[in-house]
């Protein structure tokens, strides 16, 4: 079942106390305070965000996609949609999205992944999980692989097939769509802006995304 949830903000880009634009490929981090308001925009559409949550007072305890889709009964996030940790913490609620769903199953890309996906040459491409380690490893230097957790693809669609498998389908954003979320907990977050130049989730054109932060 799909979650198609449209609700657009009232918020002004103005009044924010936090914008970047992202390139692809590149990574960011940055924790949220309990009220503030990230907002991420895909600007020229069909882009796919991949995006890690930490507990920041606890960052042992990660986003659980399988709590998470248990509480919503759905696997697919928008509006209304809280994003819950291992330990059964909320994290974040999706407060605002012109997008509609956004996936919780499809992992992000890795150098492994992509040989076995698609061939073996693209073992040296630029993939999410070595942002993500880049990212973290700024934050904390002891930071290792087993420090990776479950990530949400914002942006991105990843039907599920009849048979039970996962389809890399073409993107349903549009340039200027975003999705929105405020922290209900101190989050870290972690964004990878995938770089991913083999599959249709992007149209095979990796762009910017926009992030902008608003405060309690």
């Amino acid at each position: 079942m799909a979650v198609l949830n449209y609700v657009e903000s009232e918020r002004k880009v103005e009044e924010a106390i936090y914008n970047i634009k992202l390139l692809s490929g590149e990574g960011w981090l940055y924790t949220l305070e309990p009220g503030e308001v990230l907002r991420i925009v895909d600007v020229e559409g069909n882009q796919a965000a991949d995006t890690l949550f930490y507990d920041a007072d606890h960052p042992s305890d990660h986003y659980s996609a399988i709590n998470t889709i248990q509480r919503q009964r759905n696997i697919y996030l928008s509006t209304g949609s809280v994003l819950i940790a291992e330990s059964g913490k909320e994290l974040v609620k999706i407060v605002a999205d012109t997008c509609g769903r956004h996936d919780t199953l499809g992992g992000a890309c890795s150098a492994q992944s992509n040989t076995v996906r698609y061939s073996h040459d693209t073992l040296p491409m630029h993939n999410c999980r070595d942002t993500f380690m880049l990212q973290m490893a700024k934050f904390d230097k002891r930071t290792t692989k087993r420090d990776l957790a479950p990530n949400v693809n914002f942006f991105m669609n990843v039907p599920v097939t009849p048979a039970g498998g996962l389809r890399f389908d073409d993107g349903v954003s549009a340039p200027g769509y975003y999705v929105e979320m405020q922290a209900i907990n101190a989050t870290t977050v972690v964004i990878s802006n995938c770089p991913q130049l083999n599959n249709p989730c992007n149209a095979y054109n990796p762009t910017p995304i926009q992030l902008i932060i608003w405060d309690k």
